[in-house]
């Protein structure tokens, strides 16, 4: 493979301008500025350049047809002296002479001027005839067809042509007027009068060159102001950016210096004021939040002796209960329930003040997530019996002894199985365990009611459920998707969430493996069977089995999975 080449120096420096131009205000401000500058000064020089070149060239045009004239005046004056003399051929040739050294004086104070007289095309022929005559600059070549026409069909107006002279110092402008003269015995001669611009030409290349300057340093100028006059105002700005990335980093203490009585110092007063309140507020969150975490622990504890005698009681009348009448047997076993799902709340509180305080601690163990699983599934056996539901576990990974606390896994798979149970409509409920190079993953995968986008948003939230008025079997108390997430948060891992109504719903918990930063889950989600599943009508309470026995566990677990991990 050939190398590439490393980038040129403009393409670096245009990348370190553009990257200087994205990220700072001040510079876009000031490039803008003399962008725009650039325009007009590059519109308004042209027209001024354009206006001075057409005013210079009609100058000199006017000079040029006003000699012609006073030339072809003088040498017709010359000529109409000697109307009235029987001039020879001789004659005529030293009154041309004459003539031209008249016309030479004319124009002797313009170096720059060359002459011709050329007999016209459409002359006929007469009793004299004199001979072409031409200063030796003057090139013949310059006068086109057109040109010659319309100077020997006109009597007094004069004609021009812009020409391009060809020199040893390369080409320069110019101008060519042409008008008539007779000359008695004769006949009609053309005079032409050549005059270079190349002066003209200097002066507007040294006036344009004045101008260009003139407005690159005026662009640098303005450059410079804008420069001065935005950070004049971005730099407050700037302030006040860093201020606030410093107070959202959580340096509440932080204020912007503010001076004079100007827009820029009223809004650093407006963005302390404001720094002011948010931080009272956090500070007041703050206390409060420590307080009713205060609150929770302590009353939690507090609860725990009379829970304790409660549970106590209302295990020996529930031992009891046999002996009462049905009504009483009813109300004990009532009250022990209650009694049982008090003391799940309160565990459930507690856990979550240790959760708030930050005093929560893993108790890592090598453990195998599959058998985990296996396990899981086990304990909610007379659970799904019940509802008759079938519980599947798939394992094409996982096969591997994870870092993990083995008491909150088993915690986070309880509440996952048992919601899946309660709300799965008596339809089969999928475990998957996966894996790769990175992280393990445990779904749970229910074909029951569903939930709504906006219900599947706060289904993590403390105390919330999705329909309190549904029946639950496993008598949560609304803590345990919280909790569930906090135990995966703790191990660096987190919990997602599938839903759709009358589709079901699916939990992912995505754990990182021991030494491995996870940013992807080895399950997908939404799951792979969201449309391929053809689902039984669901009833309102599906027929338990006679037996525990009916219930089954189908285990998915690869061969090749049982003594390594599948290559991810």
């Amino acid at each position: 493979m050939a190398a590439r080449r490393p980038p040129g120096w403009g393409r670096l420096i245009w990348d370190r301008a553009t990257r200087v131009v994205r990220h700072s205000l001040q510079a876009r401000v000031v490039a803008a500025s003399m962008a725009m500058s650039t325009f007009a000064l590059i519109g308004v020089f042209g027209y001024m350049s354009a206006s001075v070149s057409q005013n210079l060239f009609e100058t000199r045009r006017d000079e040029a047809l006003v000699e012609a004239v006073r030339a072809s005046t003088a040498m017709q004056q010359s000529f109409d002296e000697a109307v009235t003399q029987n001039l020879t051929s001789g004659e005529v040739d030293a009154l041309q002479d004459r003539a031209l050294d008249a016309v030479t004086g004319l124009i002797s104070s313009r170096s720059s001027t060359e002459y011709a007289m050329l007999r016209a095309e459409s002359q006929t022929e007469t009793l004299l005839q004199m001979n072409d005559v031409q200063s030796q600059s003057f090139d013949t070549d310059l006068l086109t067809p057109e040109l010659r026409s319309a100077v020997a069909a006109a009597s007094d107006t004069p004609y021009y042509q812009s020409v391009r002279l060809e020199g040893s110092e390369g080409s320069q402008p110019g101008i060519i007027v042409g008008s008539t003269v007779d000359v008695p015995l004769a006949g009609r001669y053309e005079l032409y009068l050549l005059t270079s611009l190349q002066a003209t030409q200097e002066t507007l290349g040294f006036m344009q060159l004045t101008m260009m300057a003139g407005g690159l340093a005026l662009i640098a100028l303005i450059g410079a102001i804008t420069w001065f006059v935005a950070r004049m105002v971005v730099g407050p700005v700037q302030t006040a950016a860093d201020s606030s990335a410093r107070i959202a980093a959580g340096e509440l203490d932080v204020r912007i210096p503010v001076r004079g009585d100007d827009e820029i110092a009223k809004l650093g007063r407006s963005f302390n004021d404001m720094a002011d309140s948010i931080s009272r507020q956090i500070n007041e969150l703050a206390t409060l939040s420590t307080v009713q975490q205060r609150f929770v622990s302590d009353v939690s504890h507090e609860l725990r002796t009379p829970l304790t005698t409660i549970r106590l009681a209302g295990d020996v009348l529930h031992d009891r209960r046999q002996s009462f009448d049905p009504v009483t047997s009813r109300t004990v076993e009532l009250l022990h329930a209650q009694i049982l799902r008090f003391e799940q709340l309160l565990a459930d509180l507690l856990e979550l003040s240790r959760f708030d305080a930050g005093a929560a601690q893993l108790e890592i163990e090598p453990t195998n997530l599959v058998r985990l699983a296996e396990a899981e599934i086990s304990a909610v056996e007379p659970l799904a019996a019940e509802r008759g539901t079938e519980l599947r576990l798939v394992a094409p990974g996982g096969h591997f002894e994870a870092e993990v606390d083995p008491r909150r896994i088993r915690r986070i798979l309880q509440n996952l199985l048992g919601n899946a149970i309660d709300h799965g409509e008596g339809r089969p409920v999928v475990v998957t365990v996966d894996s790769t190079s990175d992280a393990a993953a445990i779904a749970v995968r229910d074909h029951g009611v569903g939930m709504t986008e906006e219900e599947a948003a706060r289904v993590f939230d403390r105390f919330w459920r999705a329909d309190p008025s549904r029946q639950r079997r496993t008598g949560g108390t609304g803590l345990g998707l919280s909790i569930s997430r906090d135990d995966a948060a703790l191990h660096g891992g987190w919990i997602d969430v599938w839903s759709q109504p009358g589709e079901g719903t699916a939990f992912r918990l995505t754990l990182p493996r021991a030494g491995a930063h996870a940013v992807a889950s080895p399950i997908e989600l939404p799951p792979a069977d969201t449309q391929a599943i053809v689902l039984p009508p669901a009833a309102e309470e599906a027929p338990a089995p006679e037996a525990i026995d009916a219930l089954e566990i189908t285990l998915v677990d690869p061969p090749a999975a049982s003594t390594k991990e599948p290559g991810r």
